[in-house]
């Protein structure tokens, strides 16, 4: 149990590290087309073909250790808990970056661990530990001192892009609380399956409603592409399959790390500026990620060996 949660740790860290490269690739097909539904369309057409083959064998795997399939009520749970997460909420996400920076995009979105304390506390009667508190407290210092000094600066598409991602940053707050039991009662592969493949199919069908033209260059359709792979398939199995193994306000807290990872390829690749502020926040997060992991690490070996 010891070691599953560790390596729950690790995996929730890998995840949100690819997670992390989203908006670079977003911002390097918006300098092609800036066009938030059809480069979401081409990213989850692209990344439905995984998700299907995944949820097929990990359906005959069940079959095959005598294990019941989910029923028709779990199935329909996970298809709306994935329609939250990654449907509305990438879209807000991307309406978002449409106005504002990558490095900014990312801050604003992890706000989310904020939301999965409040909302879990207040709706599911969650408790949240000091350690939390302290941890949240820490990290959302230094994330303020980024984003204090940022948001000025784009005027009034700073307050629209902002407003789209914390929109964004509270469904996925949600989808984070109820994707728990799905996990637990489907798998990590099936659940992420269904509900990405759900999600997929709702964002297609967005844009061939409200726009639906589906050309675009090759330059964009190689950033959907690796959007799709490195950005959504594989990340999306890896912080699954470590919620499975820990708790949804470790998994909130860990996945703060995305910010610093963002900001790096974000002055690397897309040029964005980088100042000292920027790199007290980035401090700041890390001391709050590392001290929540320790002390939630630490509570539950008591808890385990007092058992």
């Amino acid at each position: 149990m010891f070691e599953a949660r560790y390596r729950g740790y690790w995996l929730v860290a890998a995840g949100a590290s690819l997670f992390s490269t989203k908006a670079i690739f977003i911002k390097l097909a918006y300098r092609d087309d800036l066009n938030a539904t059809l480069m979401l369309a081409y990213r989850m057409a692209f990344s439905i073909p995984f998700f299907v083959a995944a949820g097929l064998w990990a359906w005959r795997q069940k079959q095959v250790q005598g294990e019941s399939p989910p029923d028709i009520r779990t199935l329909a749970g996970a298809v709306a808990t994935g329609c939250i997460g990654y449907y509305l909420s990438s879209f807000s996400d991307f309406k978002g970056l449409e106005y504002i920076s990558a490095q900014l995009e990312r801050l604003v979105l992890f706000t989310y661990p904020i939301w999965v304390l409040a909302i879990g506390a207040l709706a599911l009667g969650q408790k949240v530990t000091r350690h939390a508190i302290i941890a949240a407290v820490v990290s959302y210092s230094g994330l303020a001192i980024v984003f204090g000094l940022d948001l000025p600066e784009g005027g009034q598409s700073t307050v629209i892009g902002t407003a789209w991602v914390m929109a964004c940053a509270i469904l996925f707050a949600i989808y984070q609380l109820l994707a728990k039991r799905f996990v637990t009662w489907m798998g990590s592969v099936l659940f992420t399956s269904v509900a990405l493949t759900s999600s997929g199919v709702a964002c297609i069908l967005h844009h061939l409603i409200f726009n639906g033209d589906f050309s675009a260059s090759s330059f964009f359709l190689w950033m959907c592409f690796g959007c799709a792979i490195f950005a959504t398939v594989l990340p999306s199995f890896l912080v699954n399959a470590g919620m499975a193994r820990t708790s949804p306000q470790a998994v909130a807290m860990i996945s703060t790390v995305s910010p610093l990872v963002t900001i790096v390829l974000a002055v690397s690749i897309l040029g964005e500026p980088f100042s000292l502020a920027d790199g007290i926040g980035s401090a700041l997060v890390l001391a709050g990620v590392g001290y929540f992991t320790w002390a939630d690490s630490r509570a539950k070996a008591a808890t385990t060996s007092e058992a």
